[in-house]
């Protein structure tokens, strides 16, 4: 018999149900978060180091950008790849390699002597943490059967990026304030602990069986597609929308892309079978977190400037400003997961989308000289509030009613979508605040104001998605 938790990938089975009611337990989801926790941090602590790592290296402003893009490239290029390899070759294997390449990695990242090989180990911890993600959240969705117990699993998985995304900006301005190398460092003691608790408490990969081989032609074409198209989006507010190179890698990102859907209605075993594709809940889905994301990192960024160039808050301060909101998600994310799982995701999702749009419409009130407790702290908290309902939710939307064979799958598009949408609306924002800001004088809050507007009709454009998403009336039970 096999051990708790060791499902067959792509086996659907009457026994099936009953191999995963017992889920591997609370010490094997810890390391699940805390590899999620990891990731989260690495995320949001580089920024506030970014002018200490140009001074200390010496980097042009022009390449300093790419110590954030370039982790930006290697994640939302490999996530698909990233999850398909998880579920042919084993969730687990996938999983422990990506952290040990990740924690490699770090280490090189904090002994980097120049700009170019920091970015260099910025690009490969992109592509591990791009194989990474869709390992750990396949691993809750294949043995964590849904219903509450799968809804509380993801509900502590979401805590912990939220806590990570903001523990990450309070670490990296402490950590920078005595070195730029350690904010790097930082991810290596958790990434050890992850793989070593790791090899003990994480279920294993089915053994026997014939193993499938990877679809290399759509393989290729999707990652191709998909790091010209992050690589575009990063690159066009410096270049321009409408210059020649953007739009020569616009171009060429949608003839992978198109390339790639030939390739799959051909091939034998595709890396992405055409019926997923066309699957309405996982399209719905991942558009709502397509939107949700985007808004998120869109008014962040404005925040951030906000706070900083009109207020004059330090980056330290500014940090700080964001753990209401991560606390308020931290406190409410694993009970969101068990409510959805009980009344229903989609409902959650609009519930959370709305509240999402409201935190936004209160950001409306900045002014020259608002004050943080009246002005800045309701935005967060109902911020907070609306992501915890929001982003486990959209986890169990996307994989819900989807065969073990494809969760990683699953997983990794929503990620996909995520990402992409976070360059989109941000790329999109900015543009609309630089107009806005230059349309009246150079006065930074009319560019706000237009960026903000920006950020709410995305969410409510996510919300008119949201509406759409049903599933089959067995789906949140078995």
């Amino acid at each position: 018999m096999r051990r708790t938790g060791e499902t067959a990938m792509g086996a659907e089975r009457p026994g099936a149900v009953a191999e995963v009611s017992r889920s591997p337990g609370t010490p094997a989801l810890l390391v699940l978060c805390a590899a999620h926790f990891m990731d989260a941090v690495d995320l949001s602590d580089v920024g506030v180091a970014l002018p200490a790592i140009q001074h200390g290296l010496g980097m042009a402003s022009g390449s300093l950008q790419w110590v954030v893009s370039a982790y930006a490239l290697g994640y939302g290029g490999f996530l698909l790849l990233g999850g398909r390899v998880a579920d042919l070759f084993g969730r687990r294997r996938a999983f422990l390699a990506a952290v040990a390449v990740f924690g490699v990695v770090s280490v090189l990242g904090a002994l980097a002597p120049t700009g170019g090989l920091l970015i260099m180990a910025r690009l490969v911890k992109g592509i591990a943490a791009g194989f990474l993600a869709p390992a750990a959240l396949s691993l809750i969705t294949t043995n964590w059967p849904e219903g509450p117990r799968r809804g509380r699993a993801l509900g502590w998985y979401a805590t912990a990026g939220a806590c990570g995304f903001v523990g990450g900006l309070v670490l990296g301005g402490v950590l920078t304030e005595l070195s730029w190398r350690l904010v790097f460092a930082l991810p290596v003691p958790i990434a050890m602990v992850a793989l070593l608790a790791g090899r003990r408490l994480l279920p294993g990969d089915p053994r026997g069986g014939t193993r499938e081989k990877i679809d290399v032609p759509g393989a290729l074409t999707a990652t191709g597609a998909l790091v010209l198209l992050v690589y575009a989006l990063t690159q066009a507010p410096s270049h321009g929308w409408l210059s020649a190179r953007t739009l020569v890698l616009a171009f060429a990102a949608v003839g992978l892309l198109v390339l790639f859907v030939r390739v799959e209605s051909r091939a034998r075993r595709p890396l992405v079978p055409p019926a997923f594709l066309t699957r309405g809940a996982t399209a719905r889905t991942n558009l709502t977190i397509f939107a949700m994301w985007g808004a998120y990192t869109s008014f962040a960024f404005l925040t951030t400037l906000y706070l900083q160039n009109v207020l004059d808050w330090s980056p330290l301060r500014t940090a700080g400003a964001f753990v209401p909101l991560g606390l308020a998600n931290g406190a409410l994310a694993p009970s969101a997961g068990r409510l959805a799982a009980r009344f229903g995701a989609h409902r959650m999702i609009t519930a959370g989308m709305l509240l999402l749009a409201l935190s936004y419409a209160l950001f409306f009130r900045i002014g020259p000289d608002s004050s943080f407790l009246t002005v800045i702290l309701p935005v967060m908290v109902v911020n907070g509030i609306g992501t915890a309902a929001t982003f486990p939710a959209l986890n169990m939307s996307a994989v819900a009613g989807v065969p073990d064979r494809d969760q990683g799958l699953a997983g990794a598009l929503l990620n996909t979508f995520m990402q992409i949408g976070g360059a989109v609306v941000l790329a999109l924002v900015t543009a609309v605040a630089e107009a806005g800001q230059r349309a009246d004088g150079g006065d930074p809050l009319a560019g706000y104001a237009v960026g903000t507007a920006v950020i709410v009709a995305t969410v409510l454009a996510g919300l008119g998605t949201t509406l759409l998403i049903r599933h089959r009336p067995d789906s949140r039970n078995h």
